[in-house]
């Protein structure tokens, strides 16, 4: 809401759109399937990124009245221009700043009050919207300062990215170290000290009871399939007592639901999970839905505590095959058929399935069934089931899930300060140009 401010000396108020006039630019507009990964000239867009993309074609560059100002009229997004560039097509308005310092009037428009309509258009909105101007030498001195508090403040976020980024390198190595055998003492190792017994369970052995297990909780399912064994002359070499697994062998791999409109009809309505409620080793249940399912469905689609989730399908690489572990939080529940799920024999072996497919080494097995030609990575019950598991001792595993999960713990903690900490600096930021908007960044002119 726009209150009624006692303005200072100098200063007055008028609209956006009276210091602005826009730039015809439409025979120049590159259409987004023209971009260049590389070339002589950015093209400028309404998109998030400065640059969207390249260009060659120099009848197309602005290269005029610099500097300008671009606006996303979809995406309300604000760019500063002072060198020649290419506009992007869609959206984009390219406007000459009049009579008003140009860095001063992009800052202070970062502030300005007008609605947003989502993907609607803006920039009739944006026009109207009240603007308060000082005498241009206090615009430079507001530029001044702006850039004064704004280098400060970004050495400090720069400094917060890195500690970002290295967590997330931390957190990696930990998994890495985890899933080498490298984190805690081994099965083996323990026994050549004499602090357990000699004759240790080993990997071998805990297959060995998973598989009959299996065999046991095959009746009435038809003729049993023995699942096969990995090529392991394509694998590497796992520490002593470890040995690998295909996930198949270590439990039972399924697809869930397919959403139709037939389902509405359905009089059992129940809460199911989809893609959204599934993270990096963290479930998002704020918003559940709720979908018709007959009860000949329910073995195959309930979820039980200890179920690996898996995400089937993304465009992006580093998110194909998120996985958690169901917590049992909502029960009963069924999933979708975007959500693999696996519900290994042996249930403590769940976190320990968790943290080897968000290690490197899981992370490279899933990145490698998943890739396609078409650009989005797609998982399948079948690829699910077929990926390498490394198989440490049981009690190895046990020691292992705590020691990760007390590392991951101070991560997650540290993670949390540094998010707050980068949350407070794009308060202050928006704090420093609202302070500029309402003349108490710098002292004003006097008349």
């Amino acid at each position: 809401m726009n209150e009624p401010l006692s303005l200072p000396n100098g200063w007055v108020e008028t609209t956006f759109g009276a210091v602005v006039t826009p730039v015809s630019v439409n025979d120049k507009k590159l259409p987004r399937g023209e971009y260049l990964e590389s070339g002589r000239y950015p093209v400028v867009d309404q998109g998030r990124q400065f640059i969207g993309g390249y260009s060659d074609d120099e009848t197309r560059v602005v290269s005029e009245d610099l500097p300008l100002l671009i606006f996303g009229d979809h995406t309300r997004a604000f760019k500063y221009l002072d060198q020649p560039f290419v506009p992007g097509a869609d959206g984009v308005k390219v406007l000459k700043p009049l009579g008003v310092n140009a860095k001063w009037l992009y800052q202070i428009a970062h502030v300005l009050d007008f609605p947003d309509k989502g993907y609607a258009r803006h920039y009739q909105h944006l026009r109207s919207a009240r603007l308060l101007v000082p005498p241009l030498p206090e615009q430079r001195r507001i530029v001044a300062e702006i850039e004064k508090q704004f280098t400060r403040l970004d050495k400090g976020v720069t400094a917060l990215r890195r500690v970002q980024a290295n967590l997330k390198r931390y957190r990696a190595a930990v998994l890495k170290a985890a899933c080498e055998g490298r984190l805690v003492p081994t099965e083996a190792e323990l026994s050549k000290t004499g602090r357990m017994k000699v004759d240790f369970d080993t990997g071998e052995t805990l297959l060995s009871s998973i598989l009959t297990e299996r065999r046991k909780g095959w009746q009435s399912r038809g003729q049993y399939k023995e699942p096969a064994t990995p090529d392991t002359t394509v694998l590497s070499q796992l520490p002593d007592g470890w040995m690998w697994a295909r996930l198949e062998q270590l439990g039972t791999t399924t697809g869930g639901l397919t959403k139709n409109p037939k389902r509405a009809k359905l009089t059992k309505k129940m809460p199911y999970l989809r893609v959204a409620n599934v993270y990096a080793n963290e479930l998002r249940l704020q918003e559940i839905e709720h979908i018709g399912v007959e009860d000949s469905e329910l073995e195959k689609l309930l979820v039980c505590a200890g179920d690996l989730l898996i995400v089937e399908g993304n465009g992006s690489k580093d998110q194909i095959g998120r996985l958690a572990v169901w917590d049992g939080s909502i029960d009963p529940c069924v999933h979708q058929n975007h959500l693999i799920k696996v519900r290994p024999t042996e249930p403590r072996m769940s976190k320990w399935i968790l943290h080897w497919l968000q290690s490197p080494n899981g992370r490279n097995f899933v990145e490698m069934v998943a890739s396609s030609t078409s650009g989005l990575y797609t998982l399948s019950v079948n690829k699910v089931g077929d990926l390498p598991i490394a198989l440490p001792p049981l009690a190895e595993q046990s020691r292992i899930v705590a020691e990760v999960e007390r590392c991951l713990s101070v991560v997650e903690e540290l993670e949390a300060m540094v998010s707050a900490s980068l949350q407070r600096a794009a308060r202050l930021r928006q704090s420093i140009l609202q302070q500029a908007f309402t003349a108490k960044l710098t002292r004003t002119d006097k008349p």
